[in-house]
């Protein structure tokens, strides 16, 4: 599976991704919305867990590595995980590299994620969550028609602190 539009290419996480999955789970500023910083030996776990081969009976995460197609370099990813197989509902989560932030990378990747869980995997939601703090990323969900649907109180846990985070959803019927 491969996504893409004129700017990014979307493609499943693969071994050659692992020094640029290390080094986004191991910096401190780009974690610091999302969850603490792993050490390289979580962020190595995580990489063998979200690598192995996703499908739509999966329980695990589609990590998508979001690729620059003028320069071919690897900026960020997004990933859904599906929730609940019976209602068809699944989480989607992105992040980004810090210098390449508030380019409008992040919409288009969600775009083109929403438009394959709709269209291709037949999903009825999609469910984001999000610190209370990360403006840009609840503006994102927002731009591409998800609704606050509610704040979870001390619902994520970042540097030993606990952080609210915003619940977002879509629904295939609000397209």
């Amino acid at each position: 599976m491969q996504l893409s539009d004129e700017r990014i290419k979307l493609s499943p996480l693969g071994e050659s991704d692992f020094e640029f999955f290390i080094e986004i789970l191991t910096c401190s500023k780009i974690m610091k919305h999302v969850s603490k910083t792993l050490t390289y030996d979580e962020a190595k776990k995580a990489f063998e867990i979200r690598s192995r081969p996703w499908n739509i009976k999966s329980d695990g995460w589609c990590t998508l590595p979001i690729t620059d197609i003028a320069c071919g370099d690897k900026i960020g990813w997004i990933a859904l995980k599906i929730l609940n197989h019976e209602t068809k509902t699944a989480e989607v989560g992105f992040i980004l590299k810090s210098d390449v932030q508030r380019r409008g990378i992040t919409s288009s990747a969600l775009k083109l994620l929403k438009n394959y869980a709709f269209k291709e995997l037949q999903l009825n939601k999609l469910v984001a969550f999000c610190s209370v703090h990360n403006a840009a990323s609840y503006c994102v969900l927002e731009k591409l028609g998800f609704i606050r649907e509610g704040c979870f109180k001390e619902h994520i846990l970042i540097n030993n602190q606990y952080i609210d985070s915003y619940a977002y959803g879509l629904c295939k019927s609000a397209l």
